[in-house]
């Protein structure tokens, strides 16, 4: 690992080592909609979700997924001399739709030049056996990473978050996912939220280590116009975290986390900073990253470091 990365396990070693050279996710949105926008069972749009559905360009919506790709791996390749890329199938849920229609997309994602696999956001509650069973077949010809929208472990927060799935759902995604597919597996979390605890952060480090996943992606809870937590941000009940307690506190969560376990991001980044609401330092992606490297370093918060022995690996 690098100097900056020597107090956690990027996400980059792993691509490294599997395909031999720096490899780039590309985001890409195909679909419009998920579970909760669609009201099922009562359910209500996720408090922080924008309308973007958490796109990272706003106009893939209008683009087809052909125009996409060669569009930001083309860009991409420019800044970056880039060789190899993942489709990362980012906005909304990308298993809330007919099995035969993902496979689609996912077999003409694959077919451009320098794709080397495919990136999968979705959320607990939408895993069928029949998308199990496409995964696993993309998985025996390409590489095929699941990420799963686990947010949080506790019930009560999701309920304040709209998730519209359960701690116990996300358990039992994760047990579906191993035991009928080879994918590359891992979990979202989301800090920064209401009523949170430095032993709630340490307990869900600990619970991710029994899990069995390979890789974690952090976010900061923050506010965007047009969501519900837009209206929570200005009458007064909902304050975003500061960005030295988020630090903190995701240092506490790396030093309780297994160290084989590779992490993406470590902080939400709003890639359309006219929206953002609060707090600012989300829209500043490597100040930030830097800014939480230092505490890193400072309070030698190093992965998995702080694991109780009765916990170790």
């Amino acid at each position: 690992m690098n100097t900056n990365t020597s107090y956690y396990k990027p996400i980059s070693q792993f691509y490294k080592e599997k395909f031999g050279e720096k490899v780039y996710k590309v985001p890409v949105s195909v679909f419009d909609t998920c579970p909760n926008r669609e009201g099922l069972k009562g359910m209500e749009t996720c408090i922080f979700c924008d309308v973007w559905g958490s796109a990272a360009r706003a106009e893939s919506k209008t683009l087809p997924l052909d125009v996409q790709i060669k569009k930001y791996t083309a860009h991409i390749s420019k800044h970056f001399k880039a060789k190899k890329f993942l489709i990362y199938f980012q906005a909304y849920t990308n298993s809330f739709a007919k099995v035969q229609t993902i496979k689609d997309y996912f077999n003409r994602a694959l077919e451009h030049e320098n794709v080397v696999g495919i990136v999968v956001g979705t959320r607990p509650d939408c895993i069928s056996p029949a998308l199990l069973k496409l995964w696993q077949e993309i998985h025996e010809r390409s590489f095929l990473s699941v990420e799963l929208g686990a947010q949080t472990f506790d019930d009560k927060k999701l309920e304040y978050l709209k998730r519209g799935h359960t701690h116990d759902q996300t358990l039992k995604a994760i047990k579906k996912i191993k035991e009928n597919t080879s994918v590359d597996l891992g979990l979202h979390f989301m800090f920064g939220l209401p009523n949170e605890t430095d032993e709630e952060i340490i307990e869900t480090a600990l619970k991710t280590n029994e899990l069995g996943i390979d890789h974690v992606k952090l976010h900061n809870l923050h506010v965007l116009k047009d969501t519900p937590l837009e209206k929570d941000f200005f009458d007064g009940s909902f304050t975003p975290i500061e960005r030295p307690d988020y630090a903190r506190r995701v240092g506490l969560f790396l030093s309780h986390l297994d160290p084989n376990i590779y992490v993406h991001r470590l902080a939400a980044l709003s890639s359309r900073s006219d929206e953002l609401i609060a707090p600012d330092w989300t829209s500043r992606k490597m100040e930030t990253h830097q800014f939480i490297i230092d505490r890193l370093k400072e309070f030698n918060y190093k992965q998995g470091s702080r694991i109780p022995v009765s916990n170790s690996f």
